[in-house]
């Protein structure tokens, strides 16, 4: 049942009831970094009871972007017959030789676009530049950069090219799930956005493979509150299960023309994933048939040793295993002013959701702020 149209108290209410049998601490893992701002945003912590924990996943897609990737992207950036079209939360993500950003500022040929098809337009209205797409994303993305390729292979550029970051959900779940040293996790808040693409039943997996719940939430504060509501009462009453809190925008088999598109153009292998290392089947390749497409081939790309800059702790973070105050440097040399760690940098990062709204700025009347949001929105 969807209770996303429950009053807040009433919910609230729920909640309280079901943590207050339980006798123990309990943490449920986001895995969207949507989630993770709105639930700040609008005070959800502040709210929730003493034994039920919120942590953040890898569910940022800047976040998850492994160091070494982000140092292709600068050297790409900065060869004068390229120009590198990316999304803006790419831009201050700091590499070994600073970032997109500096790079754009010393004179290299950079532009931030809100469509991979932009980038398509932008090849072909310049046929004498090389023009290179950072495709980076989950399955939510994904699409798009498959039909940005079609659309060159199409038109029959030869000067477009993708550099292919592109991760998948579920592995990542799993790896969380089977490391050794993982936080405890009860239940997932599994992510709207990824969803639509890839159905409720996909997560299914999780759920017989690990005796995890998982609940598909949205986004606003009532929806989010009754996806945790759910899961509490699922652990509360010893039960594992699927639910699909989310219907108005996620069906359980999915979007399948996206999935479609992403057989015809992607296919799965071993990813490097920040502070995760390469997880297996994790991310998506172009197929051979769309290799010519391929920038890492077209240019050469040697491989680069991934790193973390010194004193950064984004990796545990994403991980679920740290808190961004727990890093040395957040709030110090790490600011949204001058980010050290993509946490810190993208707007669905959990630094820079912390940073933000975090429990210290948290509204003091949780209730009253999540009632009056949830009245605004209906």
């Amino acid at each position: 049942m969807n209770m996303g149209t429950r009053p807040i108290p009433e919910m609230l209410r729920a909640l309280h009831a079901s943590a207050a049998g339980l006798g123990r601490p309990i943490a449920f893992m986001e895995v969207c970094g949507t989630h993770t701002t709105s639930a700040f945003r609008c005070g959800l912590h502040s709210v929730m009871p003493e034994n039920v924990r919120l942590i953040s996943g890898p569910g940022c897609p800047v976040c998850v972007t492994a160091q070494a990737d982000i140092d292709e992207l600068i050297d790409l950036g900065s060869r004068g017959e390229v120009t590198l079209c990316t999304y803006g939360d790419m831009l201050r993500v700091p590499g070994k030789r600073g970032s997109l950003e500096k790079a754009r500022g010393d004179g290299a040929s950079i532009e931030v676009v809100y469509s991979s098809l932009d980038a398509v337009r932008l090849a072909q209205s310049h046929p004498h530049r090389q023009v290179v797409f950072a495709a980076v994303g989950f399955e939510t993305t994904a699409p798009a950069t498959a039909a940005a390729v079609c659309a060159a292979q199409k038109l029959g550029l030869d000067n477009f090219t993708v550099l292919a970051s592109h991760k998948l959900i579920l592995p990542a779940m799993r790896a969380l799930l089977s490391a050794t040293d993982r936080p405890k996790i009860n239940g997932f808040l599994c992510p709207g956005h990824v969803s639509v693409i890839i159905g409720s039943d996909a997560y299914r997996c999780i759920v017989e493979e690990f005796n995890t719940p998982c609940v598909i939430g949205g986004f606003e504060p009532g929806l989010l509150l009754s996806s945790l509501l759910c899961l509490t009462e699922m652990v509360a009453a010893g039960r594992v299960g699927l639910v699909n809190q989310y219907p108005q925008a996620v069906r359980p088999h999915g979007n399948p023309h996206a999935q479609a598109l992403l057989q015809e153009v992607f296919e799965p292998g071993d990813a490097r994933w920040r502070g995760m290392g390469l997880i297996p089947m994790s991310g998506l390749f172009l197929r051979q048939r769309y290799e010519r497409f391929n920038a890492a081939r077209r240019f050469s790309l040697q491989p680069v040793d991934d790193r973390e800059p010194p004193g950064c702790i984004c990796g545990r973070v994403i991980s679920g295993l740290a808190l961004p105050p727990e890093c040395k440097l957040f709030g110090r040399a790490c600011t949204p002013v001058q980010p050290i760690g993509p946490c810190m940098v993208s707007s669905e990062g959990t630094c820079a959701a912390w940073f933000k709204y975090g429990p210290q700025r948290a509204s003091a009347n949780g209730v009253a702020r999540l009632q009056q949001l949830q009245e605004v929105r209906s």
